[in-house]
């Protein structure tokens, strides 16, 4: 079975920086992708950002491009998001998945989630 821990959510202010990790833990993981998701109050949980596990290949929302920069640390079993000049429309609360079959921006495509860590960015 696979596990996924979120940490690093927080609250920032505008203009501010944080870095979520995502740690993934069990003897069956081998994922083929991770992604990050986030959703806020009374809204559809959205794409943010992925990466494919062995090859580094990176896809990005456009409403985060050019602002964060997902990464991952094989040895680990680890993927990051470092989240720079956030602005209060990144409020939301951060999903980390995993996918063993695709690189997807679909959220049925993910096989495993994490358990969502909370992103806030006051104005």
């Amino acid at each position: 079975q696979v596990r996924l821990v979120e940490s690093g959510g927080g609250l920032v202010q505008t203009g501010g920086s944080l870095r979520l990790s995502c740690a993934a833990s069990g003897r069956t993981f081998n994922g083929y992708a991770m992604g990050w998701f986030r959703q806020a109050p009374g809204k559809e949980r959205e794409f943010v950002a992925l990466i494919t596990w062995r090859g580094e290949s990176t896809y990005y929302a456009d409403s985060v491009k050019g602002r964060f920069t997902i990464s991952r640390d094989i040895a680990k079993n680890t993927v990051y998001l470092q989240m720079n000049s956030l602005k209060p429309e990144d409020t939301a609360i951060y999903y980390c998945a995993a996918s063993d079959h695709y690189h997807s921006v679909v959220v049925t495509d993910y096989d495993y989630w994490g358990q969502g860590t909370q992103v806030t960015v006051s104005s």
